[in-house]
């Protein structure tokens, strides 16, 4: 269970990140539309697992990787914007949230 501290950063960064993606995904990474679905942090507060779904992409793990790449860059943004609310940046670790595929799937199987 996340303690209440845990729960106000992780929303404090999928908001600011949300924003990040909203503003500087077309420079960044094209025509790709980015949604931060969820963000957990460690107990220490120095990682944040952030879990991002990508659209209309057809090799979403190319853009995933892509945003690796640019972690660094994502993470200064996100430093720039929440400095005063905490006082450690978390390292930024990018995984993909495949729930949207997984329902449309499970859709299309109920569907037949």
């Amino acid at each position: 269970m996340d303690s209440t501290r845990q729960l106000k950063v992780s929303r404090l960064i999928q908001k600011e990140l949300g924003s990040i993606f909203q503003k500087d995904a077309q420079s960044l990474f094209g025509s790709v539309m980015i949604t931060v679905t969820q963000v957990r942090v460690s107990p220490d507060l120095g990682v944040a697992k952030v879990y991002v779904s990508l659209f209309p992409v057809k090799d979403k793990e190319a853009v995933l990787k892509l945003i690796k790449t640019k972690t660094a860059e994502i993470r200064k943004k996100l430093g720039n914007e929440i400095k005063k609310q905490v006082r450690v940046i978390p390292d930024l670790m990018f995984f993909l949230d495949d729930s949207i595929d997984y329902a449309e799937h499970i859709d299309k199987l109920l569907s037949k």
